[in-house]
C-alpha cells in the first residue's frame, strides 16, 4: 500500500492482490446480475421438465415391484393360508397381482417418456426466449 500526498488529501493505492481481495469482497455484496439470473432459471426450468416425470415414474415402478412381490409371495409361500377358506382363489389371486404388478412396472418408463415431452412442449416457449437472450 503506498500512499500519496496530493491537494485533496491522502491517496493510497493497493497492490494488485491486494485489489484483487477487494474485488472479491465486493463481488460477495453486489446484486446478481441479469444474465446469472437468466441462466439459472434456464437451468431450473430444464430440471424442472424431467422432475415431474422421474417422481411419477418412481411412483409406479415402485408400486408396480411391490404389488408384484406380494403376488408371488401369495403365490409361492405359506401365505395361502390366510385364505384357507378358499384356497383355489390363492392362484388366481396371486398372478393377478403380479400381473399387475409387472403392468405397472412395464409402463413406467412410457409414462416417462410422455410426461417429459409434454412437460417439454409446456416449456420451450420459454426456455428458447431465455436461450436467445442469453446467446446476444
Amino acid at each position: 500500500m503506498d500512499n500519496h500526498n496530493n491537494q485533496n488529501g491522502f491517496s493510497y493505492t493497493y497492490s494488485a492482490r491486494e485489489q484483487a481481495e477487494i474485488r472479491r469482497i465486493r463481488d460477495k455484496y453486489q446484486a446478481p446480475k441479469e444474465t446469472e439470473d437468466k441462466m439459472a432459471r434456464l437451468r431450473r426450468l430444464d430440471a424442472k421438465v424431467t422432475e415431474k416425470a422421474r417422481i411419477l415414474a418412481l411412483i409406479l415402478g415402485i408400486l408396480g415391484a411391490l404389488i408384484l412381490g406380494a403376488g408371488m409371495s401369495l403365490i409361492m409361500s405359506d401365505f395361502r393360508h390366510i385364505l384357507d377358506a378358499y384356497p383355489q382363489l390363492v392362484m388366481p389371486l396371486g398372478i393377478s397381482l403380479g400381473l399387475l404388478g409387472g403392468v405397472l412396472v412395464a409402463i413406467a418408463y412410457p409414462v416417462y417418456n410422455a410426461v417429459v415431452k409434454r412437460e417439454r412442449a409446456r416449456v420451450a416457449p420459454e426456455i428458447l426466449r431465455l436461450t436467445e437472450e442469453l446467446l446476444k
